[in-house]
């Protein structure tokens, strides 16, 4: 049985979706099944690919709750773009997290694999670490091809489109492309997550991860 706060929560989102009053709206929650074929907390962290505490902390709820909230809206049914778009009218947090949420519930319910993306079925390869510098001159070890030749030697990378000190959309050599959002730490410390996406399989996902893992530890020893 949800908590009132988030039964309420539920409630509003269904009757703003179906036109439904507030009152009809409760009683269809509150007639559906009791979580009967939710995992336990510790599973749907392994599902998602985060642990509870991280999801909590970034976001302001838990697998189960967010599971919870989706599902009222029917998320299962949207597409990745329609869900990360709610997602982020549901909680004042970064494109990433929003992504991140969004991925974790299409794990949970099914919708595809670790590692995979959702609509071509492709898979992807995501990797982040956090430096000691402000997020302008992280941002700059990418843009900057003389800078970047220190960390990624011998990349002919294309730099699709960008915005400064907070995303660019790279086309790799290969074809395939790579995704870099740069989020402010505070406190003189700064993030970047790397998602390469268009893979084939799982194999080159995970040879991918450990690429960007090599690569991102060598951009830390540089600034």
């Amino acid at each position: 049985m949800p908590k009132s706060k988030d039964l309420k929560r539920l409630v509003r989102q269904r009757a703003a979706k179906t036109g439904e009053s507030y009152t009809a709206a409760r009683a269809q929650i509150l007639a559906r099944p009791r979580e009967q074929s939710m995992p336990s907390d510790e599973r749907l962290a392994e599902l998602a690919g985060t642990s509870n505490e991280t999801v909590e902390a970034r976001t302001g709820r838990t697998w189960r709750q967010w599971v919870r909230e989706l599902d009222a809206i029917d998320a299962a049914s949207m597409t990745h773009a329609e869900i990360a778009k709610r997602v982020k009218a549901m909680a004042d947090i970064s494109g990433w997290w929003s992504q991140s949420v969004t991925v974790g519930y299409e794990r949970i319910r099914g919708l595809r694999e670790i590692g995979q993306r959702r609509g071509d079925k492709s898979f992807e390869a995501t990797k982040s670490k956090t430096l000691p510098v402000p997020v302008s001159k992280l941002y700059q070890a990418f843009a900057s091809k003389r800078v970047r030749e220190r960390w990624l030697p011998g990349v002919d990378l294309t730099i699709r489109t960008r915005i400064e000190d907070k995303s660019m959309r790279i086309t790799w050599p290969d074809g395939t492309s790579v995704h870099a959002y740069f989020v402010a730490k505070g406190e003189g410390k700064s993030q970047v997550a790397v998602a390469h996406v268009g893979l084939a399989d799982k194999q080159d996902a995970a040879a991918r991860k450990e690429y960007w893992a090599g690569r991102l530890d060598a951009l830390a020893e540089i600034l």
